[in-house]
This record gives structure tokens, C-alpha cells and sequence, in this order.
């Protein structure tokens, strides 16, 4: 009967001892967010990180810290839908990824947050830097010796993009431009009406460099070894490069010119999507799954507001303001965004 009554007694302190030690663990209020982003995002997103980090502390109570994953905008969402990752928060590039891939399945509502544009950058070093301008970029990357380069349009809409701004170059400036810069040296081409990137993209010589993201070149382009390349103006400002903007008719940038866009699409052989030519315009959104999905909502608001705007433009990107939200909106979001759906 001791024996029994010593074993209750050893149980209940074991009880209250685990129950004290996992209330000591939540008393220091430790969570880690998983942002899965696009390469684009990196450098705002870690200044956002950094300043929700102090906010949460101050005014939460929760010490946060990021396992951040930034990759081409394909890749990021193909993490959640196709290798069931899970992430507190998806940040991407084409804020389409998210209604096209995600919903309903992964997400039931995306915000529209900001904005960019693609140029064209480029160091002191590179082949022709003091000729290059709007007006002969396309020669100038044709020529014998000349590299340049563009991320991967399966898995990176900065990629696609590209391809997407050099077809609009043959309607802009009347000369088969993607023909000399795209066909001739990969085996992306046109079918007569629209743009085919194969699941498997092969460079046919040494002139052209094609890497996952486009943030994978920047080093390329500041080392010497690459010449030129497609990027976002935001990007080419953070790194200090060099760069020319081109004609809003094929700079994706200006909203007045979405139906000239839209006269190019491409198919992506990684997801079997087409995708028109529109304005660049990022999205967010926190899946259904989301591990943390109550500080997700806190830092998406953070995100959203004056303050991730401010962020934003201290990195030379243009910020949606009020934010665009679409779907079933979150309450804890609907005071920092107008919403359309």
C-alpha cells in the first residue's frame, strides 16, 4: 500500500514538474515563422523581419525568429502544393502564382502588395557598358563575345518575364529580336502564338546563363563573368548596379499598358499553366496549414502597413497602397487593405 501510494506521489510531481517546465518554455514566448518568399523580396523582407522582431518582442511578448526560404515564385508555391511544405507566410512575384496554383486547395484568399519593373543591369566591366541604351540594347547583347543572362521561367517569374519582355521588343522595335536573343542560343521559342518554355530549358553555347533565380546572377554580373542581365529594377538598386530602363511598352511596369502586354503569353512547361503578360505585381498570402498562423496574421499586418511600406520604399520598390485583397479576407487583415473579392 506505501509502495502504491509513493508511486502516485512520484507521478503527481512528475506531472507538476513537466507542466512548470513547459510553462517555463512558453513564458519566453519563442516561435519561428517559415516565410517561403521570392529572391526579389530578400533584402526588404529582412529589414521586415528584423523590425517585426523588436515589434513582437515590445508589444506581443514573442521573441521571433525566420526560417526564411527565398526561391523562384514556381518553386515557392510548388513547395506547398506539389512537396507539401508547410509555410507561415508565401510571398511571391506574380501575385497570379497564388489563385492559379494554391487556390482553394492551399489558400482561400492573396493580397496584392507591390510593384516592379524589368531592366536591364549591368557593371562598368561589362562588354559595351558605355554604348548601351534604350534604344540599342538588343544589339548590343547580340554582339559576337557578349553574355547575358535570365533566371529560369520554371521556376522564377522573373525569368518568364523576361522572355515575355524581349517578345514585346519584336513588336516595340519591328526587328525579331527574341529570335536572335532567345531561339539562337536556347531552346525557348515561339510556336506563332505564344511563348513555349520546355519543362527541360537547354543553353546552346556559352553566350547565354540561366539560372534558378535572378537573384543567382547578380554575383555573376558583379564578378566580371556575365555581362548583362534581365532583373528588377528594385534588385539592380539594392546591389548598386548599373542598368538602363526600358520603353514602358515592354518594361511590364505601367498598368495603362496591360492590354499591350497581354498580346504575349508564354506556357511553362513546369506547371503546364499559360501565362499572359501583365504589370508586375507581387502577392502574399498564409496557407490554410499554416504552423503559426495567429504571429502569421500579425506579421502579414505588419507587412500591410505604413510600416512595410515604409520598408519598402527605403528599398527602391514601389508599394500598393492601400493594399489590394481579394477572396476570403482575414479579419485580423481588413483594416489595412481595401478589398476586391
Amino acid at each position: 500500500m506505501g509502495r502504491g501510494i509513493a508511486l502516485i506521489a512520484l507521478l503527481v510531481i512528475s506531472v507538476i514538474a513537466s507542466g512548470c517546465i513547459g510553462s517555463s518554455n512558453a513564458s519566453h514566448g519563442e516561435e519561428t515563422l517559415i516565410i517561403f518568399h521570392a529572391g526579389s523580396l530578400s533584402v526588404p523582407f529582412k529589414q521586415l523581419e528584423d523590425e517585426f522582431a523588436k515589434y513582437a518582442e515590445e508589444n506581443l511578448g514573442v521573441k521571433v525568429k525566420f526560417q526564411d526560404e527565398a526561391d523562384g515564385s514556381v518553386k515557392t508555391v510548388r513547395k506547398v502544393t506539389d512537396l507539401g511544405k508547410k509555410a507561415d507566410v508565401v510571398a511571391v512575384a506574380d501575385y497570379t502564382l497564388i489563385p492559379q496554383l494554391m487556390v482553394p486547395n492551399y489558400t482561400d484568399f492573396y493580397v496584392l502588395f507591390a510593384t516592379n519593373e524589368i531592366v536591364i543591369a549591368f557593371t562598368e566591366k561589362s562588354r559595351y557598358a558605355d554604348e548601351i541604351n534604350p534604344d540599342n540594347w538588343y544589339e548590343i547583347l547580340a554582339r559576337p563575345g557578349v553574355t547575358f543572362g535570365f533566371s529560369d521561367p520554371n521556376q522564377d517569374p522573373c525569368g518568364y518575364r523576361s522572355l515575355m519582355v524581349m517578345k514585346l521588343a519584336d513588336y516595340y522595335y519591328g526587328k525579331p529580336i527574341f529570335e536572335a536573343l532567345v531561339e539562337k542560343n536556347t531552346n525557348i521559342h515561339y510556336n506563332g502564338s505564344l511563348i513555349v518554355a520546355p519543362k527541360e530549358i537547354r543553353v546552346k553555347n556559352d553566350k547565354v546563363v540561366i539560372r534558378p533565380k535572378e537573384t543567382d546572377l547578380t554575383g555573376l554580373v558583379e564578378s566580371g563573368s556575365l555581362d548583362y542581365f534581365f532583373i528588377y529594377k528594385s534588385v539592380a538598386e539594392q546591389h548598386g548596379l548599373k542598368y538602363i530602363e526600358l520603353p514602358r511598352e515592354i518594361n511590364l511596369k505601367d498598368f495603362k499598358m496591360a492590354d499591350y502586354y497581354g498580346k504575349v503569353s508564354i506556357y511553362i512547361g513546369s506547371t503546364g499553366k499559360v501565362i499572359k503578360a501583365k504589370p508586375i505585381v507581387y502577392g502574399v498570402t498564409v496557407p490554410k496549414n499554416a504552423p503559426h498562423r495567429e504571429l502569421a496574421m500579425e506579421f502579414l499586418r505588419f507587412l500591410l502597413s505604413e510600416k512595410g511600406r515604409d520598408v519598402f520604399k527605403a528599398n527602391h520598390q514601389d508599394f500598393i497602397w492601400p493594399p489590394i485583397a481579394f477572396g476570403n479576407v482575414p479579419e485580423e487583415i481588413k483594416d489595412e487593405v481595401k478589398v476586391e473579392g
